[in-house]
């Protein structure tokens, strides 16, 4: 199963790479969720989350990796009952008036897990995180219109 989401922000790519490259960005994605970094090493952050999903309570792990380029790749820790594997990716595109994110997922379910039961709820998940994501930016991209400079302070 293959879910993408792109939108266009009014704010320079690298402002866009400094602002996923914080820790507060990568909880942000998992809205109304308790979520929180629980390791660091490298380029590497692992968080965790609470979560309910499929009338069901549980804990997620997911390994967020920095590129070279400012994006982000992730992959989930399939320890549960539904993914057999489970990754994905924010990158950036510079565009004329600003950046184009694309948040993109891959998952393959278990053999008793079929994927239209799971697609609803991983597609309303990427839109909570397009969400999360365009709000932060926007409030970026106001702050440096502003002219404060971008990143944690913003």
């Amino acid at each position: 199963m293959h879910l993408e989401k792109q939108f266009d922000v009014k704010t320079a790519r690298a402002d866009v790479a400094a602002v996923l490259a914080e820790d507060s960005t990568l909880v942000d994605l998992f809205p109304e969720q308790e979520t929180q970094i629980v390791a660091r090493k490298g380029n590497r952050r692992t968080t965790r989350t609470r979560y309910r999903a499929l009338g069901r309570e549980g804990t997620a792990t997911f390994h967020f990796d920095a590129e070279g380029d400012g994006s982000v790749r992730f992959e989930k820790v399939c320890d549960g009952r539904v993914w057999r594997e489970l990754t994905g990716s924010v990158t950036l595109e510079a565009r004329a008036q600003g950046t184009r994110v694309k948040i993109e997922m891959e998952g393959r379910t278990k053999m008793l897990v079929p994927e239209f039961a799971v697609r609803g709820e991983m597609q309303e998940q990427i839109e909570q995180m397009a969400k999360a994501l365009r709000r932060k930016l926007t409030a970026v991209a106001k702050a440096v219109k502003g002219g404060a400079a971008p990143g944690p302070a913003a």
